[in-house]
């Protein structure tokens, strides 16, 4: 089952779970297939983020954004992630990949994600991103306005204040 196989099979079964709204928490049930793993036999650590990536699919998809997006020409783009591996993920092993919008400042918005397995925490996250038109970058206060949803974020988490300021100093 290759990537683009995944993605398209992602999209159509979350037309068919319940909605959600944004700020809920996924849960996507997953298995290490042989194709995600490296030359040490756990699941390739730049896989971890393709995953996020389906889970950001059935996220949007979900929540009612992908519909407002396509009809405007917009799509999602990831513009950073951060994570930190604890325990590898052996090959067939079935996970659970937790995904939510935790906030947005008016040009990001940041998500959580966290691989578990058997009650444990296998590898743990933050990513962000923001929704590209044909004009660039679009606002959350135009996204949000779009889909009829309240602007004010919640309090960002400490982890994700500390990354935002670690960019900052990387850039200057």
């Amino acid at each position: 089952m290759n990537l683009y196989f995944r993605l398209i099979w992602t999209w159509l079964r979350a037309r068919f779970k319940p909605p959600i709204q944004m700020g809920d928490t996924i849960a996507m049930q997953l298995r290490v297939l042989p194709t995600d793993l490296d030359v040490n036999g756990h699941m390739n650590n730049g896989r971890y983020m393709t995953i996020v990536d389906l889970a950001l699919i059935e996220y949007f998809t979900r929540a009612g954004f992908l519909p407002v997006a396509l009809q405007r020409g917009w799509r999602p783009m990831l513009g950073g992630s951060m994570i930190a591996f604890r325990r590898g993920l052996k090959p067939f092993t079935v996970y659970t990949l937790r995904f939510s919008m935790q906030c947005w400042d008016e040009r990001w918005n940041y998500m959580r994600f966290e691989f578990e397995h058997a009650g444990q925490s296998m590898a743990v996250g933050y990513t962000k991103g923001a929704v590209v038109g044909p004009e660039g970058i679009v606002s959350n206060s135009d996204s949000r306005a779009a889909m009829g949803l309240d602007p004010t974020s919640p309090a960002f988490p400490a982890p994700v204040s500390a990354w935002i300021e670690a960019d900052r100093l990387m850039r200057s």
